[in-house]
């Protein structure tokens, strides 16, 4: 099936997903219930068969899924054994931290390189990643085939910057900034407000006890551009 035809929903749960099927691969664990996956992920049951059901036929009833069948799927399914390349813009506190993290936990995502203004952070590595002018963005990014970026600069420098960075061949940025940005339809951006999920956690701790099913949201017209 086309991956276009998967709601954003579900393609967001499936790296989720992914995830802990490698943790039970590693244990020896030779299959798993969707209220088993439910209980360890707190996805309701029924969410779990629909979104494997967009896939294909991947379990049977009353057995569950093959874990290795599955992992080696969703592996096949979200590329997990191609290298993408991610450049970070910005390297001030959170872009630091995040150089830092640089998707440790992920095999086939890898921030190489981070870029900032300021003189003082260009030509210093974090964490063995090199930072370097934003004059050398597009050379950079040629030479390390870099599609994506991640957008940690200050809201007052987003647009502009992001407008460099796209015509430098940019084609999907992760943007962390307060702004929200304009880009071209080829370009595809994910918003991560943290003022916004901190906000709405608080809403559903007031709203919402915490052993009562808190209603599955999506959002992804509003927090997603394309």
């Amino acid at each position: 099936m086309s991956e276009h035809k998967i709601p954003q929903v579900t393609a967001k749960r499936l790296p989720l997903y992914y995830r802990y099927l490698e943790k039970l691969h590693a244990i020896g664990k030779k299959r798993v219930s969707s209220a088993q996956l439910s209980d360890a992920l707190q996805i309701d049951p029924a969410t779990i068969r629909r979104d494997f059901s967009y896939l294909g036929e991947l379990g049977k009833k009353g057995y569950g899924y093959n874990v290795n069948y599955l992992l080696q799927f969703l592996r096949d399914f979200l590329h997990q054994d191609e290298v993408t390349n991610v450049v970070l813009v910005g390297v001030g506190h959170l872009g630091t931290a995040l150089l830092g993290y640089n998707f440790y936990r992920s095999h086939n995502t890898k921030i190489v390189a981070g870029f900032d203004a300021d003189p003082g952070k260009v030509g210093r590595e974090v964490d063995g990643i090199p930072v370097y002018s934003m004059e050398r963005f597009h050379e950079v990014r040629q030479l390390h085939n870099v599609e994506v970026a991640i957008l940690t600069v200050p809201a007052n420098v987003a647009q502009v910057t992001t407008d460099q960075i796209v015509d430098a061949g940019i084609r999907g940025i992760l943007n962390f900034t307060p702004a929200r940005l304009t880009v071209p339809p080829q370009v595809r951006m994910h918003n991560i407000d943290l003022t916004i999920e901190l906000q709405t956690l608080i809403y559903f701790l007031k709203n919402f006890p915490v052993d009562e099913e808190v209603p599955e949201l999506d959002f992804p017209e509003s927090t997603d551009k394309n």
